[in-house]
């Protein structure tokens, strides 16, 4: 068997029922690839959606050949999906990005810059910088985000001021390490890939990016937040069970 081919960049979008959205996100990133001339692949990785995600994705792969369907055996969440993504890339640089293009993918470029400066990974964040907010979150969103990032800094110890931000980038070697390691299947996956990351030692760089928020978002607030909070507590108890392997000295 041959050795795989390696590309510079991956971009990946996890997708559920996203039909309403995807093309005008697909038309972005791939005008926008082909306009910085780079060596790369999108990823779409369909959560089982029971719209026509998967056809929308179809009829750009007939017209692109670096785009890319993944079919997850079912809906399993964004979680899920995004290690998924990861796992099966090809780049060097590894970006996933919501399918609502929270962040615009010129963005991309900052979380890029940051890893070729020297960090491992570079997640974007809203709070860093405040005036990139084009379309802020309603009140009580930020407040509940505010009161999640606390529970982060308790439980787990992270000092970032935004881990739940749809926009990060990896280096290879870093999201080979990670994602593997990887329990949490829906939205609580974010503080767990950052704590598995600062646990086995990578650089993370946080990184101020624009953002708007989507009215058209399927998180709740109240249902999601709990089942966050939950995937919390047991991203420590993984860690005290030795799930992640031993914590890297730093």
């Amino acid at each position: 068997m041959g050795q795989p081919t390696y590309t510079t960049y991956s971009i990946i979008i996890p997708a559920y029922n996203e039909s309403l959205r995807l093309g005008a996100t697909l038309d972005a990133v791939l005008s926008y690839a082909e306009r910085q001339r780079w060596e790369w692949e999108l990823i779409v990785v369909d959560d089982g959606s029971r719209d026509n995600t998967k056809e929308i994705v179809h009829a750009y792969i007939q017209k692109n050949s670096r785009v890319r369907l993944l079919e997850n055996p079912g809906n399993h969440g964004k979680g899920y999906s995004v290690r998924n993504g990861m796992l099966q890339a090809k780049g060097e640089l590894l970006l996933f990005s919501d399918a609502d293009l929270s962040s615009p993918i010129e963005e991309a470029e900052k979380l890029f810059a940051a890893i070729h400066n020297g960090a491992d990974i570079a997640i974007g964040s809203r709070w860093l910088d405040p005036t990139l907010l084009t379309r802020k979150q309603p009140i009580y969103r930020r407040a509940l985000s505010r009161i999640f990032n606390m529970s982060l800094r308790l439980v787990l110890g992270l000092k970032f001021k935004d881990t739940q931000c749809g926009f990060k980038a990896f280096s290879r070697r870093s999201a080979q390490a990670i994602f593997p390691l990887q329990k949490v299947e829906r939205w609580g996956f974010d503080p767990e890939i950052i704590y598995v990351a600062q646990r086995l030692g990578f650089t993370i760089a946080e990184v101020p990016v624009h953002w708007a928020h989507s009215a058209g978002t399927r998180l709740h607030p109240i249902r999601d937040g709990i089942h966050a909070f939950w995937d919390v507590l047991a991203i420590r108890w993984n860690a005290l069970r030795g799930i992640y392997g031993h914590k890297h000295k730093i």
